[in-house]
This record gives C-alpha cells, structure tokens and sequence, in this order.
C-alpha cells in the first residue's frame, strides 16, 4: 500500500468520525443559547443588563442568529486559534533571547492569546465588541 493511498484512508477515518461526532452533537444536544436565562441568574458575575437576549429564543431569528454564530465562529475561532499559537512561540522566542524576562514574553503573550475566541449573539446584534487582539496587561508599578 503507497504512502499517499494510506493518508487518504486516514483522514477520510478521521472525517468520518468527526462527522459522526458532530452528528451526535446536534442530534442529541441542547442550544447553549436556551439556557442562558438559567444561567444567568445563577451567576453573580454576569448582570441582566449586559447579557440582553431575545424574547423569545425559539423564535426563528434567535435561530439565524444562533446558526450565523456558529457559521462565523469557525473561521473566525481556526483564524484566533493560530493567531494565538503565533504569539505563543513568539512570546516563548522573546522570553528565550531576553534571558528569561517574564515582562517581554506576558506583553506578547498577553494580547495574542487573549481576547474573544467563539461569536456569540451579542456580537452580531452589536450589544457586545468582538475583541480579536486583547488589551495588553497593566503595569505592575
């Protein structure tokens, strides 16, 4: 068997379990979105202001939104995923040459791997900024 036909058998395995995965998911899955108000009450962190939603989350626009999130998510989340794993390196590169110094590294770190990963609703409707790149760290001084 040829190097090239043995990869081809491997990733179409590894596209059908991820398809037989995903499949699972949204068959026997519940909408995070759905949950929200439970959520939030529970949580003293988020306050009902910040976190408006829709009336009615079964409503066919909470369900657009909810599918344009998801849609946006993947190439914007692969896009931030690398973008991340870049300042890693970087970050991990720059703390090597500087001689161990924690403050060249945290303010490459810092910003590239934080900062918004998923869309969620809130950023499409506007009630939220979608933050790419996160704020840099203040000064411990």
């Amino acid at each position: 068997m040829s190097t090239n036909r043995f990869l081809r058998m491997q990733a179409g395995r590894m596209l059908l379990v991820g398809a037989t995965f995903c499949t699972l998911l949204v068959v026997t899955g519940e909408s995070v979105l759905a949950h929200g108000e439970d959520i939030s009450e529970t949580s003293p962190s988020h306050s009902q202001s910040s976190l408006s939603r829709p009336s009615n989350l079964a409503s066919p626009e909470a369900a657009g939104l909810q599918a344009a999130c998801w849609a946006l998510t993947v190439p914007y989340g692969a896009a931030k995923m690398a973008y991340a794993i870049g300042g890693g390196i970087v970050g991990g590169l720059a703390w090597a040459i500087t001689g161990g110094n924690m403050e060249v590294a945290k303010s490459i770190w810092i910003p590239s791997m934080t900062g918004e990963y998923i869309v969620q609703p809130q950023h499409l409707t506007g009630e939220k900024h979608l933050y790419f790149v996160g704020a840099p760290e203040a000064p411990l001084s």
